[in-house]
């Protein structure tokens, strides 16, 4: 199982240049990739850029970015832009986003989200690489044309929901989930293979972004338990919450009670449900687990409240991954 590093995801209470002190550890740590995603804080492209100007090596995939709020031709001109940069290529990830994120911050409809997902990612996949006709034909047919060359970098789809990974099969070069238990790793491996067999492809490799803190101190269990909250109410990561004991706080949840007070109701081992969270032998024990149920790539997005830069938990983690810095 490779192990790769989330930069920027949900939005905390993190220091925001947080995350580009993480990316720049990891390179020196010798980690593959990092992730830099998008929200109400960071550009996921200008991101990419500032960590690109400052890593030697370590590749770089911007998003998941919601396709309802940028058109295919601005991301794939965002991901070209920032590989023009940088100096080496950037990959995208795709995703539906929130309702909250969408309507709310950016103000703009997310109607069908799965049709809009399907759209953007079967043209963003054909201008990430070298570009077909297809991909020339409407810039030409303007007057203009491609002035630099492509990102270069995979498309990867976030995907939960079958609609959603027949998407990610169809066209993605990797999948993506966010925030799962081994047990829904393994359900979505399934979903996944069976959405593959009906296609007649071969499934994309399965990737997911889990929360980590290796011998976490109050803070760091907070800053993990923060990211649970807003998943309480959603349907399938509910249930998850459910089955491992926790049902008291989705019903909770589901009565409308704010952020503040479903994390008093979150008994501090509602952390490990999802996450890499726990001293060296618990979060081995916790790798393994994930890799047998068929994870092919862990995206680890480490705590910084009691560890800056997230220094402790990627030293540990890439030991014990072997990594060779």
């Amino acid at each position: 199982m490779d192990v790769s590093v989330v930069a920027a995801a949900r939005e905390d209470d993190a220091r925001p240049l947080d995350s580009v002190d993480i990316a720049v550890y990891a390179d020196r740590l010798g980690y593959r990739e990092v992730w830099l995603g998008e929200g109400p804080t960071w550009d996921s492209f200008a991101l990419a850029t500032a960590v690109g100007l400052r890593t030697r090596r370590i590749a770089l995939t911007a998003g998941p970015i919601p396709v309802h709020v940028r058109d295919p031709f601005s991301v794939a001109r965002g991901a070209a832009s920032a590989a023009a940069l940088v100096g080496r290529p950037v990959g995208v990830a795709l995703g539906t986003s929130s309702t909250r994120v969408v309507e709310g911050v950016h103000g703009r409809g997310r109607a069908r989200p799965v049709t809009a997902l399907a759209e953007s990612a079967a043209v963003v996949a054909d201008l990430l690489g070298a570009r077909t006709e297809a991909g020339r034909t409407p810039l030409t047919a303007l007057g203009f044309s491609w002035r630099l060359p492509p990102g270069g970098g995979p498309l990867s789809v976030a995907a939960f929901g079958e609609r959603a990974v027949a998407v990610a099969v169809e066209h993605a070069d990797r999948m993506l989930l966010d925030l799962v238990s081994p047990d829904q790793v393994r359900r979505s491996r399934e979903r996944r293979d069976a959405a593959a067999r009906r296609a007649g492809r071969t499934p994309p490799p399965l990737a997911a972004w889990i929360p980590a803190a290796v011998d976490p101190s109050e803070r760091d269990r907070e800053q993990v338990l923060r990211s649970i909250v807003g998943y309480l109410t959603v349907r399938g990561y509910s249930d998850m919450f459910v089955d491992a004991g926790f049902g008291d706080v989705v019903e909770l949840a589901a009565s409308g009670a704010d952020a503040d007070r479903l994390l008093a109701a979150l008994p501090s081992g509602a952390a490990g449900v999802v996450g890499l969270v726990g001293d060296r032998d618990t979060v081995r024990v916790r790798l393994d687990e994930y890799a047998a149920a068929g994870l092919d790539e862990i995206a680890v997005f480490p705590t910084t409240a009691g560890d800056p830069a997230g220094e402790r938990t990627l030293t540990a983690l890439a030991e014990l991954a072997g990594l060779a810095a």
